[in-house]
């Protein structure tokens, strides 16, 4: 059949440019959208995708994630990106994917060394955190003159000072209060020095919703010791992890996510050990929010460990299962999404998420969203060239790893669930 895409001259369809700027120009319906909920997954997907027209590998199981995340928080987003496929499908000079909103507002994007985004990130975060402790004080001294001058007309601007001190940690509610503490402050420049001071730091104000992308290479790897260091360290951070299972942009290179019995390079005769478990092992700290998730598998899961990472005032992790090119999936890219629910029905991939947050308000920390698996373990990996090519070319080997494999997949379900009960007593 015919390509989804081929290559014409520009000159050939420029008239259809008309039509595409006249769909941009359509006026959004807030009325409308304002009645859904924006972390659900129909009320995500009528907010503006902050990443467009990127240059990702067709059916490419990334993107997709990094696309819900800047519907719901692109306006106000800090990203220090890995260098590896996101950075490039992303990032490409001179042009770029990341895209802003009528007023302007979108992700503030950045790349860094392979070796160190998680630094990289952490270094943002601080320097938020420098910026907008030195305007609270500013604030909160603006705040102490308002109430010892006891003066009515600067009753507006206290209130509007309170509720951006009130809000300060919380992303969306303290955007908001400071649109409104910017507006006030510009009509009462003259109450004192610190209006002006406060207007001068303006874009620093509202709360930014600070996130870490990178690939699985980055993470279980070569950026593995700077991702342990800003996770412990407890800062509101958020990380995001594409789990494609090789180093994807150096051409498919196994990585310590490369599964047992996958096919790579390094690995053509099968990899001989069971993938890194990152997961439990940022969950022993104990305060890091960490989630698994794919989201063909399961939308509402997706947006929820999503929302609540970025909601958790600490350190999260999530880890995204991500189909590639290199897996060489038989049904094909354009069925990726089906390959990642295939992955959880069978037990490859565990769907779970851990909330710190829910510890403190006496409820269990650890939630499976996995069901047990209903799909054979087998069948999944037929599916893909990585595992049948081994198949093809040692079967006896082939037999071994993924019988072994088959046993680590049952093993880790039961693994997870028995946290539930863990987790659960430990609240006793």
């Amino acid at each position: 059949g015919e390509k989804a895409l081929s290559m014409h001259p520009i000159k050939d369809h420029q008239e259809q440019q008309q039509y595409f700027d006249y769909g941009k120009s359509l006026p959004i319906k807030e009325n409308i959208i304002g009645k859904l909920k924006e972390n659900t997954v129909k009320g995500s997907q009528f907010k503006q995708p902050m990443l467009e027209f990127h240059g990702a590998c067709a059916g490419c199981g990334e993107t997709p994630y990094a696309i819900l995340i800047t519907r719901l928080f692109g306006s106000r987003m800090y990203v220090a990106n890995a260098t590896g496929c996101s950075s490039i499908w992303a990032n490409s000079s001179p042009s770029t994917a990341y895209t802003a909103n009528i007023l302007g507002q979108g992700p503030a994007w950045s790349n860094s060394l392979f070796e160190d985004a998680a630094e990289f990130g952490y270094g943002m975060v601080l320097a938020q955190n420098a910026v907008r402790n030195r305007l609270k004080e500013k604030a909160i001294l603006l705040l102490c003159q308002l109430e010892n001058k006891h003066n009515k007309s600067g009753l507006v601007l206290h209130d509007a000072l309170e509720q951006w001190l009130t809000t300060f940690s919380q992303g969306q509610a303290n955007t908001a209060a400071s649109n409104k503490l910017i507006g006030v402050l510009e009509s009462h420049t003259s109450v004192s020095g610190y209006c002006l001071e406060l207007l001068e730091g303006k874009n620093f104000l509202s709360k930014k919703s600070q996130w870490i992308f990178g690939g699985d290479g980055w993470a279980y790897d070569i950026g593995y010791g700077g991702l342990d260091h800003v996770l412990a360290s407890g800062e509101d951070i958020n990380v995001l992890v594409f789990d494609t299972e090789v180093y994807s942009n150096t051409g498919g290179q196994a990585s310590k996510a490369t599964p047992m019995g996958s096919t790579a390079k390094f690995t053509s005769g099968g990899k001989k050990r069971k993938k890194k478990d990152l997961a439990s092992m940022a969950m022993t700290y104990g305060y890091i929010y960490v989630a698994q998730i794919a989201m063909g598998a399961d939308y509402n899961q997706t947006i929820k460990a999503i929302t609540e990472a970025e909601a958790y005032p600490g350190p999260s992790l999530i880890i995204a299962y991500a189909p590639c090119i290199s897996h060489g999936i038989r049904s094909g890219m354009g069925s990726s999404q089906h390959e990642e629910a295939k992955a959880v029905e069978a037990g490859y991939w565990h769907l779970f998420r851990f909330n710190p947050a829910l510890k403190e308000e006496g409820k269990n920390p650890f939630i499976l969203d996995s069901k047990e698996p209903s799909m054979d373990y087998a069948e999944f990996l037929s599916g893909e060239n990585r595992y049948d090519v081994l198949k093809r070319m040692h079967p006896d080997i082939a037999e071994k790893l993924f019988a072994q494999a088959a046993g680590y997949a049952k093993e880790r379900y039961h693994y997870l669930h028995k946290l539930i009960d863990l987790y659960g007593t430990n609240l006793l």
